[in-house]
């Protein structure tokens, strides 16, 4: 599965990016505008804060030109992520093809994109006529202004990916994958009428086979659900295909996400500022000294960075380099480092400013202060779980050499870190005691980390920075194009009547509200390894917490318990992609470091089962 990272290649000129990528003449204004738009909205945002909170006068219409320029920004962003290939994917199985054969499926798997993209385009653009008498309530603008970003993103995306098609395969695969695309559709259409009587079975049919073969053949996970939903309701409803535009709207549009692609930004500007690197440096003079100090520091830093940039990728590429020598130095193997690294990124996925936990409080309609205060506290559990088989492994660890660090030393890094130390804080605070929302402290977290990184780090040049911004617009994007399609499969999966079948079976089982959450624990673990963290909990969510409504579990507690289960699944191998992130960032072999990763991931499960049984861990301070 191929993840983007938050670190940026900077170029030096346009002719070395238009020699870079194919379709990048085209992109480059493309990327300039995405990356105005997300500077605009960010500004938007702060000039809200400001008028509400320093000069008491709400301006009434900020709300709906960030919401405007947003859609726009996740559809030109969606269309950066195709042109770098930074849609995410699952790749393990395409590995194990012949290369003559991985020609042909990848030849296959962008056209398969393609075909999404051109299947939307006819009813995005009836949804935008239907748009047109829809006026925004403070603007007083059709809304067709905002919905035009979905027909403008889904015509850039398709030729973009019909033009890597093109250039990347040869005109017998090009010819054959075709071929294939246009036997199904007809396939599809003659089968239609039998589709139509098969009821539940349709669902294992499109929204899990045709689901799961894609993903197989290495097409990015929003595609999947694309290609799976629209086959479902082209081939076995009567629904126009307007509806499913509406959905994938709808799911991308929830002003809460306007936080994701802000704190993104914020983990680019804090891996280009070196913040937590100086958080990481603090910790390591405060507990290297110890038995074990070194592991209990990579924890620490983990969970600190974690509380400030909200991505596993920027948490385990501050941390690593910091660390890892002195941890080999000190006699740890290298596999037991990734090994720590990978499920200490797990637990810190609870930790304010979590984009897993926004998302998930914007799909289920859970309190997102209430989740912020809660993931810290579970994130505490799962850091003391993995503390205790740290310092059991370190048994053998070689101290020789090591001192306690002088005062003078510690001090000197707590004032260096303190300016990055108070952001996580500062976060958790805002949020959690209810004195602004996500969105607003992420604007201010933004501000605060460029203008502290400036004064007292360094700062950011101009072609960074920039090249931020893009980066931020591309992985952005996919993100929110996965949480449009699998809010649109979600609906789909809702309005056949499985899931209120499947609520009833559920709240039937043996062993009640207990029995449930361990089916839960089971099936966001497998989601979690399969669909990556976000798709897994924007397709089950709505399925999921109502159950759990119905057995009067706790909607905040049941969060906690999804969240940590996905996050373990995410880290495990031989599919979950956060192993293959931690090994390359460890430059550690998946082979040398998958032997070593299973008691940690135990340790993990362990705390997970505890979360499970104990509400009070999720709750009680809330």
């Amino acid at each position: 599965m191929a993840a983007a990272s938050n670190n940026t290649m900077i170029v030096d000129t346009p002719a070395e990016v238009l020699d870079a990528r194919p379709g990048s003449r085209l992109m480059w204004p493309v990327e300039a505008v995405a990356s105005i738009l997300l500077v605009f909205v960010i500004g938007l945002l702060l000039a809200g804060v400001i008028s509400r909170y320093v000069l008491s006068l709400p301006i009434v219409w900020i709300d709906e030109a960030a919401s405007i320029s947003f859609l726009w920004l996740a559809m030109l962003g969606s269309a950066i992520a195709i042109d770098r290939n930074e849609h995410l994917r699952l790749t393990i199985f395409l590995n194990l093809i012949p290369e003559r054969g991985r020609d042909f499926v990848d030849a296959l798997a962008l056209l398969v994109v393609a075909t999404v993209l051109l299947a939307l385009i006819v009813p995005a653009s009836q949804y935008v006529q239907e748009e047109w008498y829809v006026t925004s309530a403070a603007l007083n603008i059709p809304m067709s202004f905002r919905a035009s970003a979905i027909v403008a993103g889904l015509a850039l995306m398709s030729v973009i990916a019909v033009g890597h098609a093109i250039r990347a395969a040869t005109l017998a695969n090009l010819a054959a994958a075709v071929a294939v695309i246009a036997a199904l559709a007809v396939f599809g259409w003659l089968l239609s009428p039998l589709f139509l009587t098969l009821g539940y079975a349709n669902i294992v049919i499109f929204l899990v086979g045709v689901v799961a073969v894609c993903l197989l053949l290495g097409v990015p996970i929003a595609f999947c659900f694309g290609v799976g939903t629209i086959a479902f309701i082209a081939f076995s409803t009567h629904v126009p295909m307007i509806v499913l535009v509406g959905r994938i709207d709808e799911g991308m549009s929830s002003l809460i996400l306007l936080s994701v692609p802000i704190f993104v930004l914020l983990g680019c500007v804090l891996d280009a500022t070196g913040m937590g690197k100086a958080i990481v440096e603090f910790m390591a003079s405060l507990l290297g000294h110890v038995k074990a100090g070194m592991s209990y520091v990579l924890l620490g830093s983990m969970f600190l960075v974690s509380g400030i940039s909200g991505s596993k990728v920027s948490d385990m590429a501050t941390v690593a380099p910091a660390l890892f020598p002195e941890m080999k130095r000190r006699g740890h193997k290298p596999k037991e480092m990734i090994a720590l690294l990978a499920t200490g990124a797990a637990m810190a996925d609870t930790v304010p400013p979590s984009i897993v936990l926004i998302v998930l409080g914007s799909v289920a309609g859970v309190s997102i202060a209430a989740l912020f205060t809660s993931g810290f506290v579970i994130a505490v559990v799962l850091l003391l779980v993995l503390a205790v088989l740290a310092r059991w492994k370190a048994s053998g660890e070689s101290m020789e050499g090591v001192h306690r660090a002088p005062f003078s030393l510690v001090w000197k890094t707590l004032l260096v870190s303190a300016p990055a130390l108070v952001l996580p804080f500062l976060i958790r605070g805002a949020v959690g005691g209810g004195v602004a929302t996500a969105t607003e402290v992420s604007t201010i977290a933004v501000l605060y980390a460029l203008v502290i990184g400036a004064l007292f780090y360094g700062g950011i040049g101009a072609k960074k920075f920039y090249a931020m911004l893009v980066e931020t617009a591309a992985l952005s994007g996919a993100i929110l194009l996965i949480l449009g399609t699998a809010s649109a499969m979600a609906w789909a999966l809702t309005q056949t009547g499985f899931a209120n079948q499947l609520a009833i079976y559920m709240t039937d089982l043996p062993g009640g509200w207990f029995s449930f959450m361990l089916v839960t624990i089971a099936v966001f673990m497998v989601l979690g390894c399969v669909l990556e963290g976000l798709p897994a909990i924007v397709l089950m969510a709505p399925i999921m917490f109502p159950i759990a409504a119905r057995l009067g579990i706790n909607d905040v507690h049941y969060s906690m318990v999804v969240v940590t289960a996905m996050n373990i699944g995410l880290m495990a191998p031989p599919i979950g992609i956060g192993f293959y992130i931690a090994c390359k960032i460890g430059d550690v072999s998946p082979d040398e470091a998958m032997s070593a990763i299973w008691p940690y991931l135990g340790a993990l499960l362990a705390g997970l089962l505890l979360i499970a049984a104990v509400p009070a861990l999720s709750v009680a301070y809330l």
